[in-house]
């Protein structure tokens, strides 16, 4: 009988110092806060670089990093996801689920983030066109990202909308420009193609993309790159081409005049445009500061 009793005072006792800890838990979450969780910062504090000075009285856009699509003006085409360090995601059908996830099972993998002009206002033309960005995945080395301007809608339902000033960079670090004076079927060859810097792949870069007017403002078009390899605002400039004409489409005759845009195959694209695109194919990337600016050119801005 003593056993017995011993026995069920140890159970008794185990229970009851169960439950004072249980209570003891249970009162501990009830009065602790919950822990600070830190807030989304801005990635960049430094005023990003200007090369040229904006035009008086130019346009400005700069993207609204808090949350971007309430702009009326700008345009990501596909989901966008808020990253820890307050920037965002973007890869088409392709990306992940934000805070640096990636999913790749996704077959649409097209991103054009277009940036437009409001009623009544000049469209853009001589632009600066900025972006910080970070490639987590491209499907092949060759695959690039491009500011485009000069142009509007790409479609084949409206093709000679789709003309477009290129400036590439790709993941393995190549750099080209490349005009397409309709689409599709007016693509140039690339031009200025070379290796500029090292891969792009998992790290923060400035890319650049500068087009103006010059020889009296409508013969020819400067074209200048810059890139911000090392994520700290010193920006270096890695391609410079003029077009003021010879730079033909690579189509034949045939196609390229099927659009009947009037406009001979190596138009010189002095004109502007209301979009401004931020473009990949095959890419994943995280992006912050985007920014384009009509900009005032050089005051020697001759054709030399």
């Amino acid at each position: 009988m003593n056993k017995r009793w011993i026995i069920a005072g140890i159970i008794i006792t185990a229970v009851l110092a169960i439950a004072i800890l249980v209570y003891s838990y249970i009162q501990l979450i009830q009065i602790t806060p919950p822990p600070a969780i830190s807030p989304r910062v801005a990635k960049h504090i430094f005023k990003i670089k200007e090369i040229y000075p904006t035009k008086p009285g130019g346009r400005e856009w700069f993207i609204d990093m808090a949350n971007p699509q309430a702009d009326r003006l700008f345009d990501p085409d596909s989901p966008i996801f808020k990253e820890p360090d307050g920037s965002w995601q973007i890869g088409g059908g392709k990306a992940g689920v934000g805070d640096g996830g990636v999913d790749k099972n996704e077959e649409e993998d097209q991103v054009r983030m277009k940036v437009g002009t409001p009623e009544g206002e000049p469209e853009w033309k001589n632009v600066e066109i900025t972006g910080y960005v970070k490639v987590l995945w491209a499907d092949s080395p060759s695959d690039h990202l491009d500011w485009y301007a000069r142009g509007g809608r790409h479609s084949s339902s409206v093709p000679c909308e789709g003309s477009a000033l290129k400036g590439w960079i790709s993941a393995d670090g190549t750099v080209s420009w490349i005009k397409e004076i309709w689409h599709t079927g007016g693509y140039t060859k690339a031009r200025d193609t070379h290796k500029a810097t090292g891969s792009i792949v998992n790290r923060w870069i400035g890319w650049k993309v500068i087009m103006y007017n010059i020889d009296n403002n409508n013969k020819a078009v400067k074209m200048e790159s810059y890139i911000d390899y090392n994520d700290n605002n010193n920006w270096r400039k890695v391609s410079e081409i003029v077009d003021n004409g010879g730079w033909f489409a690579k189509s034949s005759d045939e196609e390229f005049y099927s659009a009947d845009c009037g406009r001979p195959k190596d138009y010189i694209m002095t004109n502007s445009g209301p979009l401004v695109t931020f473009r990949s194919d095959n890419m994943i990337w995280d992006f912050t500061d985007l920014s384009v600016r009509e900009i005032q050119p050089p005051i020697d801005n001759s054709l030399q």
